[in-house]
C-alpha cells in the first residue's frame, strides 16, 4: 500500500496507475480538505467485489459460527 498525497498523486497520475495496476495493490491518497480516496485496479476492485458477494450469501453464513 502507497500513501500519497492530492499533489503528489496528481503530479504522478500515471505512475501511480501503472504501480496500483503492476502490483495488484491501491494507493491511498490523502486531501487536506475532504476525505481520503483509494485508487486500485479494476482487477483488485472486482475481486473485492466478489468477496463481499460471497460473504454476504447465506451457504456461507453457516461458516460464522
Amino acid at each position: 500500500m502507497e500513501v500519497d498525497n492530492f499533489s503528489e498523486a496528481r503530479n504522478h497520475l500515471k505512475t501511480v496507475l501503472d504501480q496500483v495496476v503492476d502490483d495488484a495493490d491501491y494507493t491511498v491518497i490523502t486531501r487536506l480538505d475532504a476525505d481520503d480516496a483509494v485508487v486500485m485496479s479494476r482487477d483488485q476492485s472486482n475481486g473485492l467485489m466478489v468477496t463481499v458477494h460471497l460473504l454476504k450469501s447465506p451457504a456461507i453464513s453457516c461458516w460464522k459460527n
